[in-house]
């Protein structure tokens, strides 16, 4: 039996997508903007400005990936579901 240590190589990091930062981006100005719960006009305007930011700071993103960005944006910022007790 060979008293050597397995070698485990360290493969590198993977690089995010543009999409995948702005996704995470998108998601942390969400939190911290207190959208989550706000009434649903005040949503709008908050995502308006937020999806013509993110379309001029990553202007790799087509116009439909933007738009996936803001559906999944407003699903995030939806209250949680909670079932009725029966």
């Amino acid at each position: 039996m060979s008293k050597e240590k397995p070698r485990y190589t360290r493969s590198a990091a993977p690089v995010a997508t543009p999409f995948e930062e702005a996704r995470d981006e998108m998601f942390q100005h969400v939190m911290k903007c207190g959208v989550i719960g706000a009434a649903p006009e005040d949503q709008k305007d908050w995502f308006d400005g937020t999806m013509s930011y993110l379309a001029e700071r990553y202007h790799e993103l087509s116009p439909k990936q933007i738009a996936e960005l803001r559906i999944l944006g407003e699903r995030f910022s939806q209250p949680a579901k909670v079932k009725a007790a029966v």
